[in-house]
């Protein structure tokens, strides 16, 4: 999972002295940076030098990036709004790293083994909009580390070594609309982290080593549009949990250890455009589970499509109305191919779209034209 990082040039950095856009994804916004930086010096006929860092100029102000093998500056432009220092061996920052560039907007941390950060250290850039520490050494934040980012929006701590969260870690955060803290080691969440959050949009705890979640882990947001609990060890989706967040459009779920799902654990997600339950250990699931749920004539009717494939499916007549939502639906089904009956014996192998429309022909008494679609499951994707 770990990024091999490339020769570091020094293991610590001192600087002395001296709009990004509302909710552009920070990876995008450095990629569209770096296509700048490449174009900018050929256009004008000049060569950059490999040991500098690169600087473009605008009239919003200076964009500085750092990569090895360039040196890191004495001192940055007191303009500076944009400023990625990545692949360093950079394990400790000074508090004052950040001073005299109090315009900054994105920072970009990733890939540098920092261990620790001081709770001081982003007190100089209040203005500071995006914050990416993906790919460090983090095991924990200081409390008051972010006492004076009331404009931070995104929070990056993805691929660190966070064991256990703090809600103090997170105070200050007022418009925080992405946390990504994905790749990480966290085995449980605290009640009440998110209780602040009221305009938190994109929540990402993918693969971590979560085997529950709090009850209250999702009443805090209430404009939440994208879940993703993927690559866990979550073993059943509890009633209420999702209840809070109306507005979700996409839930991601794949490959945890899902046996059950409550009856109601989809109710009011009257906006799902997207459901990922692939790779879990679903045998069956309770009636009534998707009455709320890809629904033609709703609003939103799951247009962007569901997995279910991966899952050892018990296709017997206890799954009575999911054939029925599962037909409806089929034309938004992914791998339909790989969506297999484990059980009873008879259907071993076959799809579980098949085993639908079968079990509805039986029952209905009349005939379902299949359209092309397989009888038995294919193996791969």
């Amino acid at each position: 999972m770990w990024m091999e990082k490339r020769e570091a040039t020094m293991s610590s950095w001192s600087p002395e002295g001296s709009q990004s856009p509302g909710v552009l994804d920070p990876h995008l916004s450095r990629t569209l940076f770096l296509l700048l930086l490449i174009v900018a010096p050929s256009v004008q006929g000049v060569t950059p030098s490999p040991e500098a860092c690169q600087v473009f100029q605008s009239s919003n102000g200076s964009s500085v990036n750092c990569y090895p093998p360039a040196k890191l500056p004495r001192q940055l432009p007191a303009d500076t709004i944009f400023l990625s220092v990545e692949f360093f061996n950079l394990t400790q920052l000074p508090p004052e790293t950040l001073q005299g560039i109090s315009n900054l907007q994105e920072l970009h941390l990733s890939s540098n083994g920092l261990e620790t950060l001081s709770d001081k250290f982003l007190l100089p850039v209040p203005q500071l909009k995006v914050l990416d520490l993906t790919r460090n050494a983090l095991t924990r934040l200081p409390p008051g580390l972010f006492q004076g980012s009331a404009t931070l929006h995104t929070l990056v701590l993805n691929q660190n070594q966070l064991g256990a969260l703090e809600t103090s870690w997170l105070q200050g955060l007022k418009a925080l609309r992405h946390l990504d803290l994905a790749g990480n080691h966290l085995r449980t969440l605290p009640p009440g982290l998110l209780a602040n959050f009221t305009d938190l949009r994109i929540l990402d705890l993918g693969n971590n080593q979560l085997e529950t979640l709090p009850s209250d882990l999702l009443r805090g947001p209430l404009k939440l549009e994208r879940l993703h609990l993927e690559g866990n060890r979550l073993q059943a989706l509890e009633e209420g949990l999702l209840e809070p967040q109306p507005n979700l459009n996409y839930l991601f779920l794949s490959d945890n250890r899902l046996a059950t799902v409550a009856a109601s654990a989809f109710r009011g997600l009257k906006q799902l455009d997207m459901l990922d339950l692939s790779n879990n250990s679903l045998s069956s699931v309770p009636k009534g589970l998707w009455a709320s749920v890809g629904q033609p004539g709703a609003a939103r009717d799951m247009k962007d499509g569901f997995d279910i494939s991966g899952n050892p499916w018990n296709c017997d007549q206890n799954l009575d109305d999911f054939y029925q939502w599962l037909v409806d639906n089929k034309d938004k089904m992914f791998f339909r191919n790989n969506t297999c009956c484990a059980e009873p014996k008879a259907r071993q192998g076959q799809t579980l779209l098949a085993a639908a429309m079968s079990h509805l022909k039986l029952t209905a008494g009349v005939e379902m034209g299949r359209n092309g679609l397989a009888e038995h499951c294919t193996l791969g994707n």
